[in-house]
């Protein structure tokens, strides 16, 4: 990233100094007014607002953004949104409860509007393309009959990772396994042009090669994991480090929350080689609306 620690306490240890930064983020040519767009403002320095000469407007610029409202200092939340990105197995609210002094609740809503910032982001990210390796995954539920094949309580993920310099990956929670569900995952996540499809043994796949692209699979029930460069390792990778992020970090998600963590996940994979990955982050929660306690908690379809 383009911060580390020190630098970043050195750079914003104070809300003065956030906001500064989020001004420049938001306004790189000047400050505009929300409602009329002028550009002639005046700084209410007592209460962190400008005043727009042309409308009189009054504004700040964490107005109508996930930060509308807080009642944490803007240092703590840049700081989180560091230990976040740069937390490669993920860090618990818990953690970040002690860390920054806060509530757990205060922790939790915080790690949750930081995760629907970044879902939004994720919505634009490009569909994959040329060699795209495809897999499901299981997490969660008791630990009964393991290694039976028993998926009682599980929940499914679905994952695709594009081979290249920089791996890209798209993640999703879907309810089942079947052709339905993975082909219309696979049309979904990957451009009509894609080279090759790389996948396991599953049924469902069969079917989604085309006149553009080759489907090849390994088989993993006759002990097959490469068979030159056809390998779904790739993709299986990204499935040991969630799940070590599920249990080094949040110990256990509930179905409810997954896509939440998949988000910030995915966030935090593909952003893994991107310097301004701070910036990009702040610009994620600057451009997202304000959300209630609510909003987060309400049991979803």
């Amino acid at each position: 990233m383009d911060v580390n620690l020190i630098n970043l306490i050195e750079r914003y240890g104070n809300d003065t100094k956030c906001r500064r930064y989020l001004e420049a983020l938001k306004w790189p040519e000047g400050v505009i007014c929300p409602r009329c767009s002028g550009k002639t403002i005046s700084r209410i320095y007592q209460r962190d607002q400008f005043d727009c000469d042309d409308c009189r407007y009054q504004f700040s610029v964490t107005a109508g953004s996930i930060f509308d409202g807080t009642h944490l200092p803007l240092w703590k939340w840049f700081l989180a949104v560091y230990l976040i990105l740069e937390s490669k197995k993920a860090i618990s609210a818990n953690q970040l409860k002690r860390t920054l002094e806060i509530s757990y609740k205060a922790s939790w809503y915080l790690c949750h509007r930081i995760r629907k910032a970044v879902e939004q982001a994720n919505v634009s990210v490009p569909k994959l393309k040329n060699i795209v390796e495809i897999d499901e995954s299981y997490v969660g539920g008791k630990r009964r009959h393991v290694g039976s094949g028993n998926l009682d309580n599980k929940t499914m993920v679905l994952g695709a990772v594009e081979r290249g310099g920089a791996i890209k990956l798209r993640v999703e929670h879907r309810k089942k396994a079947n052709k339905t569900v993975l082909h219309a995952f696979v049309k979904e996540m990957t451009e009509d042009e894609t080279k090759r499809y790389m996948t396991d043994e599953h049924p469902g796949y069969q079917g989604i090669a085309d006149e553009n692209t080759t489907h090849e699979t390994v088989n993993h029930k006759a002990e097959e994991w490469v068979r030159g460069d056809v390998h779904t390792n790739s993709v299986e990778g990204v499935w040991s480090l969630f799940k070590r992020s599920i249990v080094g970090a949040y110990h256990q998600v509930s179905a409810k929350h997954l896509d939440a963590y998949l988000d910030e996940f995915e966030w935090r994979f593909n952003g893994r080689h991107n310097p301004e990955l701070f910036r990009d982050t702040m610009l994620c929660l600057l451009n997202t609306k304000k959300m209630e306690f609510k909003e987060l908690i309400e049991k979803t379809a």
